[in-house]
């Protein structure tokens, strides 16, 4: 009998994800492609993570380094400079999950230190091959397993548009489910990775078939705001991309996603009650 996982143990701090929540993204970089998550003093960094404690968001994500196509990787140390201030602040201050968005074992365990409690790879431990020991040894820390082909600074230049992009993304997860299993760490978040190495017809072909993904029995994260599968589709900007990311967050919803990775908590909040409203009056 299949039976469905439904909390992450975040270093003594249960996350319920019976029913979805927000991870609210803060960019402390100052090359992110949407310029409104980015930030740059402590000051500011209370004033954003209290805002977004206040919409919903049961995760904070701090990012220290760009993921956008054609992004240069930075030293780890220089990561680590970027993100670790902000992270004993948010911890000092706030009784909230901090997730550590980074490929960087090095940052990782300087994220852990500081306060993080989850941590999000986009690289699903492909860049960095210390990553996953290195989660391994960390007590009561969540996982989050993103697909992404390349790394950021090619991703996009050779896309296979031939490929079954879900058939190769289930493969991907079944080999790398098991390698975190055996090295000990079970909570595990899935990723399809919206906009990492895929073309916007993938995109889409991914999100439409997302339910295919369930039957992996581990909470799925969308992470599609103000992308441009979005923006591109629409021909607007990000800053004009709230509405369009509003709908996929919802279709997201529907197929069966638990976190919403957004930048904006309070309409991805008000999404998941009204997807939730229509899912009880049946």
């Amino acid at each position: 009998m299949r039976v469905e996982r439904t909390t992450l143990n975040c270093r003594g701090k249960l996350l319920d994800l019976a029913q979805p929540v927000v991870m609210g993204i803060i960019n402390v970089t100052p090359d992110s492609f949407y310029k409104a998550s980015r930030i740059s003093n402590l000051d500011s960094v209370c004033h954003r993570v209290s805002e977004m404690i206040r919409d919903g968001a049961a995760i904070i994500d701090i990012g220290g380094a760009s993921s956008r196509p054609g992004a240069e990787t930075i030293s780890p140390q220089e990561e680590i400079d970027r993100v670790t201030p902000f992270i004993e602040k948010i911890h000092a201050e706030f009784d909230v999950i901090i997730s550590i968005d980074t490929f960087q074992s090095k940052v990782v365990k300087s994220a852990y230190d500081a306060g993080a409690s989850v941590i999000n790879d986009i690289s699903a431990g492909e860049i960095d091959k210390e990553m996953i020991p290195t989660v391994s040894t960390l007590y009561q820390t969540p996982y989050i397993l993103m697909h992404m082909k390349g790394e950021p600074q090619n991703m996009q230049k050779n896309i296979d548009s031939n490929t079954d992009i879900v058939i190769d993304i289930i493969d991907f997860f079944i080999k790398k489910i098991g390698a975190l299993e055996n090295n000990g760490i079970y909570d595990i978040v899935l990723d399809l990775g919206f906009g990492f190495g895929k073309s916007i017809q993938q995109n889409y072909q991914l999100l439409h078939e997302m339910s295919n993904f369930n039957f992996l029995n581990r909470p799925i994260l969308t992470g599609v705001s103000r992308k441009s599968m979005i923006y591109k589709t629409l021909n607007i900007s990000p800053e004009e991309s709230l509405i369009g990311t509003a709908v996929l967050q919802y279709e997201s919803l529907k197929q069966g996603a638990k976190i919403l990775r957004t930048h904006d908590v309070k309409e991805a909040t008000q999404t998941i009650k009204l997807f939730n409203a229509i899912e009880q009056s049946y």
